[in-house]
């Protein structure tokens, strides 16, 4: 899935302005890839969803809840992971409890972890468009905050 050029400063300002408790709107931050977006929608149409459109939004409070106050990431932890989980290479995971993007190749973070970083798309509270709802480094034995 392709992230728009200007994708990392637009996710870095949501979270900012999440962190400064101020209210932010959703933005548009990449597209998936046409061969992503016919497996998505041959998956939902299959399980009884309306299909998705191609462009990916953000917004970032469960992002920043998560992985910056719950784990102690920071803001900029929290990019590479993004970056990483939506390379060209990531895999496409369907399941009836959610539609994600994982790197399959493995990433050493600076806190001595080998990780495999994900994504998770919420496909119904923005629908038509999915949202980056989480990102999960797979595999993150030590966190910051341990």
């Amino acid at each position: 899935m392709p992230l728009h050029i200007n994708a990392a400063q637009l996710i870095r300002n949501n979270l900012e302005e999440i962190s400064a408790s101020r209210q932010v709107k959703r933005v548009e931050i990449g597209v998936l890839s046409e061969d992503q977006l016919i497996q998505i929608n041959d998956f939902r149409s299959a399980n009884g969803f309306p299909p998705i459109i191609a462009t990916v939004v953000f917004i970032g409070k469960h992002i920043y809840k998560s992985r910056v106050v719950g784990d102690g990431y920071t803001i900029d932890d929290v990019l590479e992971q993004i970056e990483s989980a939506m390379q060209p290479c990531a895999e496409l995971q369907l399941s009836e409890t959610g539609t994600a993007l994982q790197n399959p190749n493995r990433r050493a973070d600076k806190y001595g972890n080998s990780v495999r970083d994900r994504i998770v798309l919420e496909c119904t509270s923005h629908h038509p468009y999915p949202q980056l709802w989480s990102v999960i480094p797979i595999g993150d034995t030590k966190k910051p905050k341990i």
